[in-house]
């Protein structure tokens, strides 16, 4: 079983994935946290211990790439899908450079979501 945790400011994004995890695709995944900021997925990180996160990069508080540095200072072994909507290249490969391991663009499809978190899992 899988532990995933979804960062995103907006709360439809939130429960989209969400949704989608339930998916009869992907494997046993839980979610055990779901984080408006880089700042509350940094707590839930160090209590939860998830394997997967989906984050995107610009939110309040604390943005994606931050949150990335942080939760990999926590536990480098974390899985990092980047969902964002972000058109600037720069912005997703620093992103990876830090540490997140893979990157949809907004909009996504369910299936498109679902072929990144498998992907990710392998």
């Amino acid at each position: 079983m899988k532990k995933l945790m979804i960062v995103d400011d907006s709360n439809i994004i939130r429960s989209r994935i969400a949704r989608v995890i339930g998916s009869p695709r992907l494997p046993d995944i839980q979610i055990v946290g779901l984080a408006r900021d880089g700042a509350e997925a940094v707590e839930i990180c160090r209590r939860s211990k998830p394997d997967l996160v989906t984050l995107d990069l610009t939110m309040p508080n604390m943005d994606g790439i931050e949150c990335v540095e942080q939760m990999m200072r926590i536990d480098s072994a974390i899985s990092v899908l980047v969902v964002s909507a972000l058109a600037d290249k720069p912005t997703a490969i620093s992103a990876l450079k830090k540490g997140a391991r893979g990157f949809l663009h907004k909009p996504f499809t369910d299936q498109q979501l679902v072929d990144a978190l498998l992907e990710l899992m392998e």
